[in-house]
């Protein structure tokens, strides 16, 4: 179940990034310093979470969670949907277009705050989420769980993009020594995991064979477990394509590795009958794997070399950008 976003998530990446390019949009770059600093605010966010449920009621925090992810889990799951549903809706059928802007102020101190346009097929993909959605805030049951955290899942890997394989390994190494300290060096990790009633993890029934969809007795993989190393592949592949070759050798080695290091993860648990940190198999596998693999082929250099969003290319339409915005604020004073 893991593994669908981070396959799916990483060839929707490759469109995504295409797309940014055709459109001429500036992509957010996950610089060098924000992946270092990246566990340490991780590491804050996490015991802040487990001082709050120190602190107030279990039950009142996870119904605002229940309601907040909710609303996330519908967008997020629409999202998904959009394509398969715009293929099964005859193109005959009426299909009328939306358009809603949200501003704050008057005049010269006009804020725009939201521009959605949507059609009738957006709708029903809404429609359709959002069943799942009531599903899932009246039974908490662990399949609307799922759907809502591999949807969650197949957003970020397609959505959050790492522009080189340093950066990629800079932050991987971090979120390491993050997952390896807060599992085995505390409690927290844990207990937030427990406490935290929200899709934001993937369950697996370990009695579903002797309850059905009723099971109660669940292993649990966060979804950072996933995105994280799914990024990094979905990043990969996009090197592939970028090498204009039929064989996709670095996505295929990678995505293998972190099939490898889920089941080292999954045979140590149960060896041990204790968590475990996942990035602590999944790094080193989806890491390891891919940069052998370049020693080997003789393409390390270009691995590293490798940018998905080129300094100068960004400092051309940061540029254009800022030229269109002086015009445009010349047009308005005069």
């Amino acid at each position: 179940m893991a593994l669908l976003p981070i396959f799916f998530g990483a060839f929707r990446s490759v469109r995504y990034h295409k797309e940014q390019k055709e459109n001429g949009e500036t992509p957010e770059i996950m610089s060098d310093r924000d992946a270092a600093m990246f566990p340490l605010i991780a590491s804050a966010t996490l015991f802040g979470i487990y001082i709050v449920f120190q602190i107030f009621s279990k039950e009142y925090i996870n119904l605002l969670l229940t309601v907040y992810f909710f609303f996330l889990g519908v967008l997020a799951l629409a999202h998904i949907l959009s394509p398969i549903v715009r293929k099964c809706i005859p193109e005959a059928l009426p299909n009328e277009s939306y358009h809603v802007i949200f501003t704050k102020g008057l005049l010269e101190r006009k804020e725009e705050l939201m521009n959605y346009e949507f059609d009738n097929k957006d709708l029903v993909c809404l429609s359709a989420s959002a069943v799942v959605g009531v599903w899932y805030l009246w039974k908490k049951h662990w399949v609307a769980n799922n759907i809502f955290g591999l949807a969650f899942a197949l957003n970020g890997v397609e959505f959050l993009q790492l522009n080189t394989v340093m950066t990629g390994c800079i932050l991987l190494g971090g979120l390491f020594i993050y997952d390896i300290f807060w599992v085995f060096g505390t409690n927290v990790m844990v207990t937030v995991a427990k406490s935290f009633e929200a899709p934001i993890k993937l369950v697996f029934p370990q009695d579903i064979l002797d309850n059905g969809l009723e099971a109660d007795n669940f292993a649990m993989l966060g979804l950072g477990d996933v995105v994280i190393p799914g990024i990094f592949i979905a990043l990969l592949l996009r090197f592939d394509v970028s090498m204009q070759k039929q064989r996709r050798t670095y996505f295929y080695s990678s995505f293998t590795a972190y099939i490898l290091g889920l089941l080292a993860t999954i045979g140590v648990m149960h060896i041990f009958k204790h968590a475990q940190p996942a990035l602590l198999y999944l790094v080193p596998a989806c890491i390891g794997v891919p940069l052998f693999v370049a020693l080997v082929r003789g393409e390390i250099k270009e691995l590293f070399k490798y940018e998905d969003n080129p300094e100068k290319d960004r400092k051309d339409k940061e540029s254009t950008e800022e030229e269109e915005e002086e015009k445009s604020e010349a047009k308005k004073d005069k």
